[in-house]
């Protein structure tokens, strides 16, 4: 098992993409977010979005939804299913529980409503990055009998077969994986993979466990790997570890 560690921190200067159509929004947002130390990039459209997002690497972005040529989900969207990780932001005056859940479902990684705080919106951008360098710092091989799991490639392999996960169902299985027999209540995991634990989305877990249960079906005892703890939650249960 080899680790490769990240010295960066918080405090270090990152680049950001903001994509916000309302100037004065936007301009307040960079301005805090320079006064921070950070490089921002701010753009109103998704197609510049994308243009800046092929000609210059970020480690951070920030993403209205209801942008004037589209719905700023759509770049999310593309960007998991092209397995790119950058940490996500929605900002968004669209604030209903399907909204939120849609938005995180597809791969967000926070969900700011309009209007906000500035602060909280640095106190959550300082969150998003420092969960980035840890999952940076934490990039190994885990293996468990037929089941390997590599942070570094973010692939999984069981009896010798590739799966192929989805980038949360990956984080949930390799969160899941590295604290063994460890049980967690829906709201932690909700906390620790998708990074927020509101009231009422613990059904998100239950679908993610649901189709990861599914896609690891290939792999000898497979039901006996991710487990219910009736009444407090899930458990990885490898029947050996290495």
């Amino acid at each position: 098992m080899s680790v490769i560690n990240s010295d960066r921190s918080v405090c270090e200067r990152r680049r950001i993409l903001l994509v916000e159509d309302e100037p004065d929004l936007a301009r307040l947002i960079r301005l805090n977010l320079e006064s921070l130390q950070h490089e921002v990039t701010q753009v109103s459209s998704l197609t510049q979005a994308r243009q800046v997002l092929q000609s210059k690497s970020f480690d951070l972005l920030l993403l209205d939804r209801m942008l004037s040529d589209g719905d700023g989900l759509t770049l999310c969207q593309q960007l998991r299913q092209e397995g790119k990780r950058l940490p996500c932001m929605m900002i968004t005056a669209r604030d209903s529980e399907s909204d939120i859940v849609l938005g995180l479902e597809s791969g967000a990684d926070d969900y700011m409503v309009k209007p906000f705080s500035v602060l909280e919106l640095r106190a959550r951008v300082k969150a998003l990055l420092r969960r980035a360098d840890q999952q940076a710092a934490d990039q190994y091989a885990l293996t468990f009998d037929e089941l390997v799991i590599d942070s570094k490639t973010r692939e999984v392999t069981a009896a010798n077969q590739p799966l192929t996960l989805t980038a949360r169902e990956f984080d949930l299985l390799y969160y899941l994986a590295q604290h063994p027999r460890q049980v967690f209540s829906r709201m932690q995991l909700l906390e620790a993979v998708w990074g927020y634990s509101y009231a009422g989305y613990e059904h998100t877990v239950n679908s993610h466990i649901n189709r990861l249960r599914a896609k690891l079906a290939c792999c000898p005892n497979s039901n006996e790997l991710v487990q219910t703890v009736w009444g407090v939650g899930y458990k990885f249960a490898p029947p050996a570890a290495h």
